[in-house]
């Protein structure tokens, strides 16, 4: 089993070093070879994806990932952005299909700034289109207006698109997760307003149809924000598209207590994965040891079960991070009165201890 280690920038460096000691305790045997990424990569090679980098990608059975990006990157010419890297990632390795499992975990829920009877057992998966709409259509860039309300002005443009194959694989991804959860899909658009979501809706509604037994609700994105505050728990398996489940899965991480929580996977059709926490590289809070690295732990957890067939294992690594919230350790994102505050290292440690 071949693992792309990928740290990349800020607290990324931290919080994969953590997820890496969790694995190596385990008692299985993997190949990792690390690589730099993002910000990191274009100050040793002049490109955040550099070549060697993507090649160990797409030789490796998964890619273990951190964060990348940095506030003084942001006046780099787009390609050169630390961004450009994961979604470089993505296009390369056709990583289509991203998974958001959103669970406030008991011990947590007071951690959250919801009230506890309506995020208390909460447990969603948010399937988000990954390499398609606003994100990645084209045309786009800048020119002169020709029309419009202020012709001659400059503007700014993009292209939302999304095919049937794309949209049909998608759709298929959420029907078989839901037939293994609770058989219900909730598909969000924007089909009121526009063409490429009532295309959406449409194929969508046409894929249900070889999933019988699955439930299939349709629900506006601005509805869709407001129920996921308002009634979380009435959510089961939630699919959308790029742009709207960029936002959606934020939101929800908010309801376990700590966007450091929430673990990601994100798949294409042969199973191989790149795995990271939902969160960003928080440069300020880089180098100081109190970021929470539960949420990558949890994504080596995910890799386990998706990439490399290790059910078990992944297992073992949830029931760890669910033994050590029970002892009270929290890193400062979760921390509350009556609890014990720890550090980034300190917690890996905690996880390790709990797994043996």
């Amino acid at each position: 089993m071949k693992i792309a280690v990928l740290p990349g920038d800020g607290i990324g460096i931290e919080i994969v070093a953590e997820a890496v000691k969790v694995l190596n305790a385990l008692d299985l045997s993997f190949e990792m070879e690390s690589a730099l990424v993002g910000g990191a990569a274009y100050e040793a090679h002049g490109h955040p994806l550099p070549d060697a980098t993507l090649n160990l990608a797409k030789a490796s059975d998964a890619i273990l990932f951190g964060a990348v990006g940095d506030w003084k990157y942001d006046k780099l010419d787009r390609p050169l952005r630390p961004e450009q890297a994961i979604l470089g990632l993505r296009k390369h390795l056709g990583l289509f299909a991203n998974f958001r499992p959103a669970i406030c975990y008991e011990q947590l829920v007071g951690a959250s700034s919801l009230k506890p009877e309506l995020i208390s057992g909460l447990d969603i998966l948010i399937i988000r289109e990954l390499t398609g709409d606003i994100y990645f259509g084209q045309p786009r860039g800048r020119r002169v207006a020709t029309d419009g309300h202020f012709p001659g002005a400059e503007e700014a443009f993009d292209t939302m698109r999304y095919s049937r194959p794309e949209i049909e694989r998608i759709a298929r991804v959420a029907f078989e997760a839901a037939r293994k959860r609770n058989k219900k899909v909730t598909s969000v658009d924007k089909a009121n307003v526009l063409e490429t979501f009532q295309f959406w809706k449409d194929v969508v509604t046409d894929v249900h149809k070889e999933y019988p037994d699955v439930a299939l609700e349709h629900m506006y994105v601005d509805n869709a924000a407001m129920q996921l505050v308002k009634a979380p728990k009435a959510f089961d398996v939630v699919v959308t598209g790029n742009m709207f489940g960029d936002i959606l899965s934020d939101e929800a991480s908010m309801l376990t207590g700590s966007i450091g929580m929430l673990p990601s996977a994100s798949l294409n059709s042969s199973g191989q994965g790149l795995y990271e926490p939902s969160h960003g590289s928080a440069p300020d809070i880089a180098g100081k040891g109190i970021a929470n690295p539960l949420a990558t732990i949890l994504s080596a957890a995910m890799m386990l079960r998706f990439s490399l067939n290790q059910e078990a294992a992944a297992q073992r690594i949830e029931a760890a991070v669910q033994k050590v919230l029970a002892q009270g350790l929290r890193t400062p994102d979760i921390h509350s009165e009556g609890t014990t505050k720890v550090g980034t290292a300190e917690m890996g440690d905690a996880v390790v201890k709990a797994l043996k």
